[in-house]
């Protein structure tokens, strides 16, 4: 018994040996053919097929309706005139159009692009309450956009209020055009306000989203009397769940000119870094708590020793984030 199945077993891989050598001799030939004739590699071509009514020449010279057609030298483009019982693509509307019919929208009611409609948006970044050395006061920090994607105006205002007196404001009107996919350059006027007098500088700058998604927003301003400034800002948003945020953030101050009248100095002015953690209970409403850190230099420190005042001090703050 064990002979037999051995036997059977050599009989049976002779058979293989066999049946995989004729496929690779047909394969061969199959090959030769159809480098030496054209007309043969059609025909052994699976899927090739014969146009109807279309008689080829064979290599006896006689038509054969039969034998397979030759390939064209030059492929024919798909193009031109459509056929003349082609159905026009308009009358898939039935004749109804936006410029015309039951459907027609005239004026601003007809559809836009995203580029075509205007939007508009306020956010107090900051509305908050401010305890610092013993004192109470508030603080906010607005920022308003209206226009397109691509231009629109941006008002940003900023300032601190005591004693039911606003004490430092900065407002800044500005046209704002989108230059690359993160970046907006920006341009327009900056106006100081409250304890001295009022200034009013030409501002340019630039906001947007740095790499490691910093949000970044610098500017530079030109003054009345030859007075220059420059404004750096930087904070990120650091998610520890879907709607709790941890913000930090930096702001720098620097003047090319001394304004005793707003107790400013020239050089670096101010430096102040805060964290803020929020919770967001929408994107319209998310409260928040955080302690800040600011500190005077140069020539406004000695201002403000001049003055009895504190060159440093630590803020705590507790508020709320609007967008509207």
């Amino acid at each position: 018994m064990k002979r037999f199945n051995v036997r059977n077993l050599e009989n049976m891989k002779a058979l293989r040996k066999h049946i995989i050598a004729t496929a690779l001799a047909t394969f061969a030939s199959s090959v030769v053919m159809a480098a030496s004739d054209p007309l043969a590699a059609e025909a052994l071509a699976p899927h090739a097929m014969k146009p109807s009514g279309v008689k080829v020449v064979g290599h006896s010279g006689k038509s054969d309706e039969s034998m397979p057609m030759e390939r064209p030298t030059e492929m024919q483009m798909q193009g031109g005139s459509a056929p003349p019982g082609a159905r026009d693509p308009h009358a898939y509307s039935g004749g109804f159009t936006l410029q015309s019919g039951p459907y027609a929208l005239d004026g601003n009611q007809r559809l836009r692009l995203a580029d075509e409609k205007s939007f508009g948006s306020i956010m107090f970044d900051n509305l908050e309450a401010v305890r610092s050395d013993g004192r109470d006061s508030g603080a906010y920090d607005v920022l308003a956009r209206f226009g397109r994607d691509y231009d629109k105006l941006v008002i940003k205002a900023e300032g601190e209020v005591a004693s039911g007196k606003v004490q430092d404001a900065r407002t800044e009107a500005l046209w704002s055009h989108a230059v690359t996919t993160f970046w907006d350059a920006q341009l327009g006027l900056r106006q100081d306000s409250g304890i001295g007098p009022n200034r009013t500088w030409l501002a340019i700058g630039a906001q947007g989203l740095a790499p490691y998604w910093f949000e970044v927003d610098a500017a530079a301003y030109v003054g009345e009397g030859g007075r220059t400034a420059l404004r750096l800002g930087a904070e990120y948003e650091l998610l520890i769940t879907q709607r709790l945020i941890l913000q930090p953030r930096i702001e720098a101050n620097l003047y090319g000119k001394s304004d005793p009248a707003r107790d400013i100095g020239k050089g670096l002015s101010d430096l102040t870094a805060g964290i803020r953690v929020r919770y967001e209970f929408s994107r319209q409403f998310a409260p928040y708590v955080g302690v800040e850190w600011a500190s005077r230099y140069g020539e406004s420190a000695d201002m403000a020793r001049a003055a009895g005042e504190r060159t440093q001090n630590t803020r705590y703050v507790a508020g709320v984030r609007l967008w509207f």
